[in-house]
């Protein structure tokens, strides 16, 4: 596997502050391949969604940058699609017409108003929501709103797909029924997909590797665990699997044992927020 298709390469950000600058990331790189699955996990500040929004264009890098396919990318762009924790669903919007915008910003000048109707219908299908097309966002449920969040990105047909916590807020159920969409979607279309998340289960299941950062200020990628289990993945199955559950293992020990004496100093990190899912009677991440 070629892992040049998307490139962190040597990037580095300092914010301002009242006193001296505050660096959340230093010499942080990465490199994905066409169709690879990465989840970025690690305590809460430890530059996650700093990254992402590096990649996305809405942070410009102090240093380093990135490259997608061979072409730095310094703004955002429909090549790079976020998912958003809060859907970010325009309310006075049906849910076609909240996909229905971004595919005419994407594709106004390509596709007739019939082939930018079908492709909306399309992309919601994909997420079994062309039931209701014509509901608003305080219409359906959370779960529902964030089908759509997918469906709109996918509809972009970008080349990576950001997601950052994209199940954080919904209730455990929901949030399963949604992983096993989103690994149908990716097995389906191939997407490169980079994917904040605190639940270790769910970066497991998921991923094609786990990318672990440590705690800020200055963070980095401390490790990166390869998951060599095979796909289509069975969560039931996975459940009694002794590798899949070694890999949980390796994760837990990073965040736990080799960062807990940072962790310590950072009076934002809930210990609540690292447990897998299985460990806890509420959905958490």
């Amino acid at each position: 596997m070629q892992r040049n298709y998307l490139k962190v390469s040597q990037v580095g950000i300092e914010f301002p502050t009242d006193g001296e600058p505050f660096r959340a990331l230093q010499n942080v790189n990465l490199s994905i391949a066409k169709g690879e699955f990465i989840s970025l996990i690690g305590h809460s500040g430890c530059g996650k969604s700093t990254v992402l929004n590096i990649i996305a264009g809405l942070y410009q890098a102090s240093e380093g940058g990135i490259i997608l396919e061979g072409r730095e990318v310094d703004e955002p762009g429909p090549d790079r699609a976020v998912v958003f924790q809060n859907h970010a669903l325009l309310p006075w919007l049906s849910v076609y017409q909240n996909v229905e915008l971004a595919v005419k910003c994407v594709f106004k000048h390509s596709k007739t108003k019939a082939e930018i109707r079908e492709w909306v219908e399309h992309n919601l299908s994909l997420v079994h929501m062309d039931h209701a097309l014509h509901k608003r966002p305080g219409e359906i449920s959370g779960g529902m709103k964030q089908r759509v969040g997918i469906a709109r990105c996918l509809a972009m047909q970008p080349k990576v797909l950001l997601m950052d916590e994209p199940f954080g807020a919904l209730d455990a159920l929901t949030r399963a029924h949604l992983q096993d969409s989103l690994m149908d979607i990716q097995n389906e279309l191939g997407n490169t997909v980079v994917m904040i998340t605190h639940d270790v289960d769910e970066a497991v299941l998921l991923s094609d590797r786990i990318v672990m950062m440590t705690n800020g200020p200055a963070a980095s990628i401390g490790e990166i665990l390869d998951i060599d289990l095979p796909r289509p993945r069975d969560r039931l199955a996975l459940a009694e699997d002794v590798q899949y559950n070694a890999y949980r293992q390796q994760v837990l020990r990073f965040l736990y044992e080799k960062q807990k004496n940072s962790a310590k100093k950072s009076a934002s990190i809930a210990p609540a927020e690292l447990l897998p899912s299985s460990s806890k009677k509420s959905v958490a991440a």
